[in-house]
């Protein structure tokens, strides 16, 4: 394995009851059935590999309609509870960083690099991507181990698809290497970095340029 192999932190984020069936946010894609399974496979392979996992779980205020902490949707699904893990943070904010000990516990354990799974896509994964990408980290974002849901509001509809497909476009163009698990996997099996895009070319590609 390389010197310059990255120092990796597996990020788990939210994976709670709140997001399968009978919960109040049931993530539609990928599907749960799917993504899971991806997140378990990760979280298996880090520790195969002696790659720390930090697990995320968001409590939400008394009286909000969803994450309760004294409440079975408000726990940690059980195929995330049942695992190892390094280190547990509990947030209160979409981002991982804000009001918590993750930020220290990174330079703590001299961790360069963030490979993010979980959920939602578009709301605490995307805020933990873009902080930790402005707070100097490589990021990386496991596509097939995350998931998004629907929205509608006076701004238009958009499914859960089309917010998962865009945020990991975004994402990949600047602020995190996006790849599946299995390529991750690969990566991590090599001691090797998984490599982003950049603006100008992403752009260059969508205009035929």
């Amino acid at each position: 394995m390389s010197q310059n192999a990255p120092r990796r932190a597996l990020v788990v984020i939210d994976v709670q009851n709140e997001y399968f069936e009978g919960g109040g946010l049931p993530i539609e894609y990928p599907p749960v059935e799917s993504s899971l399974p991806k997140i378990a496979q990760a979280m298996d392979a880090a520790r195969t590999a002696g790659v720390p996992v930090v697990v995320v779980q968001h409590h939400a205020p008394k009286g909000a309609p969803v994450f309760q902490a004294d409440a079975f949707h408000g726990q940690l699904h059980p195929e995330i509870a049942q695992r190892p893990r390094d280190h547990l943070v509990t947030k209160a904010f979409p981002s991982v960083f804000t009001g918590t000990d993750f930020a220290d516990w990174l330079a703590r354990h001299e961790i360069d690099t963030l490979s993010v799974t979980g959920y939602m896509t578009h709301n605490c994964d995307a805020s933990t991507v873009f902080e930790a990408m402005h707070r100097g980290l490589n990021v990386e974002f496991l596509s097939d181990a995350t998931g998004a849901l629907p929205y509608e509001n006076a701004a238009g509809r958009v499914s859960a698809e089309e917010i998962h497909r865009v945020f990991s476009v975004v994402f990949h163009s600047n602020f995190a290497a996006v790849a599946t698990t299995d390529a991750w996997i690969a990566a991590l099996k090599s001691g090797t970095a998984i490599e982003k895009d950049n603006v100008v070319m992403s752009n260059r590609r969508a205009r035929g340029v």
